[in-house]
């Protein structure tokens, strides 16, 4: 009932506005089916999610000053591989298979349980704020408590030796949001990915603010940060 109360002045003012709008010269007719209210747009600055704008900002500057002509994303943001297919072959992977018409993007069906990969294949690699899902049956995966651990492992099999790996998922003190996400330390993640050299991590704290070449420990102690990890094997 508080929302619709809320909304009340919003409606009362659309339809105000709708009045104003059809008596000015040169309107178009418009019809009642074709009403569209839009509410929530009326903001002093342009919005946006502040760990997803960063991160693939991040990776795909990341993809561009290496020069590979081939890269693999698992899961990633479509937007994030879609532009990223401008400038190298992109490969997606996900249980979802994504079905284009862009001849440098190919979609293939597959989990981050199981690339379809053989060991040590993959120069070039990204998986963005999807780890953290993995094991919660949101998107239709079976449940498992170790997703993330069990998909850090895969990612780690199929890099190959010299290739980049593009991470990332939501960092600080770890817990379980179920069925959302989790949200894991910094320590936990490098230990998920022993053996792999840490060039770089950088971090999207709690305000939101985008800090390159930080101190791992920084990202743990965030309530809910986005942790961006580039490893090498």
């Amino acid at each position: 009932m508080k929302l619709r109360l809320k909304s009340i002045p919003k409606t009362i003012g659309f339809f105000s506005e709708l009045r104003r709008y059809r008596r000015m010269p040169g309107a178009e007719n418009v019809a009642w089916r074709d009403l569209y209210p839009c509410f929530g747009d009326r903001t002093a600055t342009t919005s946006f999610d502040t760990h997803y704008f960063y991160q693939d900002i991040w990776a795909f500057r990341k993809v561009l000053e290496s020069g590979v002509k081939a890269h693999v994303d698992v899961g990633s943001k479509v937007d994030y591989v879609g532009f990223l297919s401008t400038i190298t072959r992109v490969t997606f992977i996900d249980i979802r298979p994504l079905v284009t018409e862009l001849a440098s993007l190919e979609g293939k069906a597959g989990s981050i349980l199981a690339m379809p990969y053989p060991d040590d294949s993959i120069p070039s690699l990204s998986c963005l704020h999807v780890a953290e899902h993995v094991g919660l049956g949101r998107y239709g995966d079976p449940l498992d408590p170790l997703g993330t651990a069990k998909s850090c492992a895969e990612l780690r099999r199929v890099l190959a030796p010299g290739g980049s790996l593009y991470f990332g998922l939501p960092v600080g003190r770890p817990r379980v949001c179920f069925n959302a996400h989790r949200i894991h330390s910094t320590e936990q993640i490098l230990g998920y990915f022993e053996g792999l050299k840490l060039v770089e991590f950088a971090l999207v704290d709690d305000g939101g603010h985008f800090r390159r070449n930080e101190k791992p420990e920084a990202g743990t102690a965030q309530k809910y940060g986005c942790g961006l990890f580039h490893f090498t094997k």
